[in-house]
């Protein structure tokens, strides 16, 4: 979400800047435009790094046979989940 929104902060911004040549007294549009276009590249980049730190987990899963068990019992599993959480600190 982050990443469009900064797509479309930029895009706004270029517009305002390069495209619309009105004269408001009271507000440059070029300047506006410019932060614009400076906010849309930061969002869109901490959209990036967010999207690279996602939370990950992995999944293990092992089977051991007990060679004492008789035949009919089939083997023991055990299941191992461990999850990294990468919000924390922010």
């Amino acid at each position: 979400m982050s990443i469009g929104t900064g797509i479309a902060l930029f895009a706004i911004g270029a517009i305002l800047a390069f495209a619309v040549n009105v004269d408001v007294g009271w507000v440059s549009l070029d300047m506006v435009g410019y932060i614009l276009m400076i906010a849309g590249a930061v969002v869109f980049l901490v959209g990036i790094v967010l999207l690279f730190r996602r939370r990950r987990s992995d999944t293990v899963t092992r089977t051991v046979a007990d060679p004492v068990a008789p035949r009919a019992e089939p083997g023991i599993s055990h299941r191992i989940t461990r999850e990294t959480d990468d919000t924390v600190g922010l």
